[in-house]
């Protein structure tokens, strides 16, 4: 009989790539991951992985077990779900992670709402920016994420997930910048914006692609506050969310409209959860929250 933990060790090495990087997301020893591969190798009769430079990659028998291994623990939240709507109803502890545009925008006034509503649920936030909420998802860290999309993204059939809002952005840029109004007339300035593997960054480059460039990141920086005091500084120009920019100091910047990017978030949880008596009160709250954040 395969144990479900042993599932789950295996599908944390396969999204990992090292022992020791799953290890430290499942809250294990880097030995105790192993005796636990080597004793679902044994049970199923095959190797799973093989050696790849410093990490670990599936074998073809591997790649079998963790598609298995998806269904069956989604199968397990399912059960989980039912189990629970039964039982008592929404009572219990709910993590969310989320970027902090997002906790501020939505997720605090959801809290607030939901102390009213669901007295009887209580919600940890944690701050996960980029798209490190979803792996803290999917490694059992978090029950909920709120996340955004961004190009070349996984289409994770692990997670079910629900729109939430598209965010426009706005230019920042020193104040008396000459700008004509054209996203294609900022080629050859420099740029201040998000680091690398944030999605916020994906996005802004897909829309200086569009215009005809690639933009020159200079400065870099996830957080907006520091992007709009460089900017400020005459250091650069930035395309910001427009969310990000409420209740910023905009001393020595212009914003103005730009036609075309939007930061499009979403809220997401483990495939089989999402009618949790615990999460789908939050998924309900957050959509009634997204469907009136209209930005000015």
């Amino acid at each position: 009989m395969i144990e479900t933990r042993r599932l789950r060790t295996l599908r944390a090495v396969a999204d990992h790539g090292t022992v020791t990087a799953a290890a430290a997301a499942l809250h294990l020893t880097p030995s105790a991951v192993s005796q636990q591969l080597g004793a679902l190798e044994h049970e199923v009769g095959h190797r799973l992985f093989v050696r790849d430079g410093r990490g670990v990659r599936l074998t073809a028998v591997g790649r079998i077990m963790v598609a298995h291994a998806d269904e069956i623990l989604a199968q397990l939240e399912r059960a989980e779900a039912e189990v629970a709507a039964y039982a008592t109803g929404a009572a219990g502890e709910v993590v969310v992670a989320s970027f902090a545009t997002a906790i501020a925008a939505v997720l605090a006034l959801a809290v607030r709402t939901l102390r009213e509503t669901s007295p009887g649920l209580q919600v940890r936030v944690r701050d996960a920016e980029g798209d490190q909420s979803l792996t803290m998802l999917l490694d059992g860290a978090a029950d909920l994420a709120i996340a955004v999309e961004y190009r070349g993204a996984p289409d994770d059939q692990r997670l079910t997930r629900v729109s939430l809002y598209a965010e426009p952005f706005d230019l920042v840029l020193p104040a008396g910048h000459p700008h004509s109004g054209s996203l294609a007339d900022l080629s050859g300035e420099v740029w201040i914006g998000p680091h690398p593997g944030n999605p916020v960054h994906d996005v802004i480059v897909v829309a200086c692609e569009r215009a005809g460039f690639t933009p020159d990141f200079v400065h870099s920086s996830d957080d907006f506050r520091a992007v709009v005091a460089l900017v400020g500084a005459g250091a650069g120009v930035a395309l910001v969310p427009r969310l990000a920019l409420r209740d910023l100091d905009l001393t020595g910047v212009e914003v103005r409209r730009a036609a075309g990017p939007e930061r499009r978030v979403f809220a997401a949880v483990r495939r089989g959860a999402e009618h949790h008596p615990l999460l789908r009160p939050i998924l309900l709250t957050l959509d009634a929250i997204a469907a009136d954040l209209i930005p000015s």
